[in-house]
């Protein structure tokens, strides 16, 4: 299997992953392509499979069989935060921010981790940084403010934003527009929406499907960890398998 990248090669690619806990196939034998600044939506009911799936590209998880290549790189094996200098990033659907820290200082932290901290040679430089995505994600005004603060739409953000801050090319975000209100759920996703069209892919899990139809160039379901649907969101939402993995028979 080469290394070597071409302009073709995908950012993402997903071969014959599988994965077992004991005797349960959380994942049975995926394979998927994700192109450069894709935006590709993830769906499939509780047990799906998703998170396993994410787990094993972010690096949490291991697979038994098969191979996640990044960029034409197999790094199946690597961990993940070689994966994370790589350009892989998560945002989690409960943020978990350093209480004690101001918003600024939270992203400071995760600077201080990032793929490309060798260009920020200064405490400035990175406080510069910083500053920008909070300019991007709509957070300046908080640069200083405790996160205890944040209401729980602002913490989304911030969550994003410390993702972001890594500068990656894949952008994993989880369900980061649960339990918010339907004006809050629009703020994230035209956030989400701004930030991929930059040559940042994002595979955004999600469980709010009108979300999902308006995000995604691509959508995938999976269902008892294998794909049942993948496509052009309007074709995947009226796929009988899917509607069946939902709704029932």
């Amino acid at each position: 299997m080469s290394n070597a990248a071409t302009p073709d090669t995908p950012l993402l690619r997903i071969d014959g992953l599988n994965k077992t806990f004991g005797g349960f196939t959380a994942l049975d034998g995926i394979n998927v392509e994700i192109r450069k600044g894709e935006r590709f939506g993830l769906i499939g009911p509780n047990g799906s499979g998703k998170t396993t799936l994410v787990n094993c590209i972010s690096g949490a998880l291991r697979p038994n069989k098969g191979a996640v290549l990044f960029a034409g790189e197999d790094i199946t094996q690597l961990p993940a935060n070689v994966r994370s200098h790589k350009g892989i990033a998560r945002s989690f659907q409960i943020p978990r921010p350093f209480r004690s820290m101001t918003v600024l200082e939270n992203l400071m932290v995760a600077l201080d981790f990032a793929a490309h901290r060798h260009l920020f040679e200064t405490e400035s430089h990175r406080r510069d940084a910083a500053m920008s995505i909070l300019t991007r994600i709509g957070l300046a005004a908080k640069a200083t403010t405790p996160t205890t603060t944040l209401t729980q739409v602002e913490l989304r953000k911030m969550e994003l934003a410390r993702a972001m801050v890594t500068g990656p090319k894949l952008l994993i975000s989880d369900e980061a527009m649960a339990g918010l209100s339907a004006s809050e759920v629009d703020e994230v996703l035209d956030l989400l929406m701004s930030l991929g069209g930059e040559d940042i892919a994002i595979i955004m899990i999600e469980h709010i499907m009108q979300a999902v139809m308006r995000f995604s160039e691509r959508v995938m379901c999976l269902d008892a960890g294998k794909i049942i649907a993948i496509g052009a969101p309007s074709e995947v939402m009226a796929n009988p398998r899917v509607q069946e993995a939902y709704l029932g028979t």
